[in-house]
């Protein structure tokens, strides 16, 4: 499991997307945080970061699908895939491995946000006048939602060996997850079921968790999606014909 996980790591380190979708992360968060009127947080008056885990999904959205769209896609285009697994690994192993390279880069382009709370942590007034249990909350939300983006994007990745669809796939899957339930919850058809479905997507376990509240009903809806994604994916390949 190891060397599949380094390898994965390096391949994409190795290439010029990394830095470019890791780039562009970075790149659209600053703004949002710091230089867009509407969301600088230099304009609240109060200290927070709360900028980043709002825009930060939909971030993610994008993100994570490129990371991942080559995971499974680019070992069937070439063809290695068969030579994947008859590594003496079974199938899940190979899988889960792939699954933890993604979600290391993933969290390896997230880490420099933490320049953001240090600097507000040190720039208000008070020093140190930041809701910071709040933001661990906030940070273990988008950790958690990582994981579960990463697990659609294997799927996806694994359905087709052209990287586009894979990361289209990916891309229209998260979204629905994310706020599909939230928009359809709110169609005055379901009454009383209309919190059930809410409470379906992620976005509802997610801004929960953002609180800074743990609930272990959160912890256990993110870990049940994303290991019912690596399942599925796990029985895309069990059923494998070559």
């Amino acid at each position: 499991m190891w060397n599949i996980y380094t390898k994965e790591i390096q391949s994409f380190l190795n290439s010029s997307i990394a830095y470019l979708v890791i780039g562009v992360f970075l790149i659209m968060t600053g703004l949002f945080v710091w230089v867009f009127p509407e969301t600088s947080i230099l304009k609240f008056g109060y200290s927070n970061i709360d900028p980043l885990f709002i825009v930060g999904p939909y971030v993610f959205l994008f993100l994570i699908p490129a990371i991942t769209m080559r995971s499974f896609a680019e070992e069937k285009k070439t063809g290695t895939v068969e030579f994947l697994f008859t590594r003496p690994l079974n199938d899940f192993q190979i899988i889960l491995s792939k699954f933890l390279a993604a979600w290391t880069l993933t969290l390896f382009a997230l880490a420099p946000t933490l320049v953001y709370y240090f600097s507000v942590y040190f720039l208000g007034y008070p020093v140190g006048n930041i809701d910071t249990a709040a933001v661990i909350g906030s940070y273990i939300g988008l950790i958690l939602l990582a994981a579960v983006f990463c697990s659609i994007g294997i799927f996806a990745s694994a359905t087709t060996e052209n990287q586009i669809v894979s990361f289209i796939i990916a891309v229209f899957l998260c979204f629905l997850l994310y706020s599909g339930f939230q928009s359809l919850s709110q169609v005055d058809i379901w009454g009383s079921l209309s919190s059930l479905i809410m409470k379906l997507g992620i976005s509802y376990h997610y801004e929960s968790i953002s609180k800074g509240l743990i609930d272990s009903r959160d912890l256990l809806y993110f870990f049940s999606i994303a290991t019912m994604m690596l399942l599925i994916t796990h029985l895309i390949f069990s059923s494998r014909k070559w």
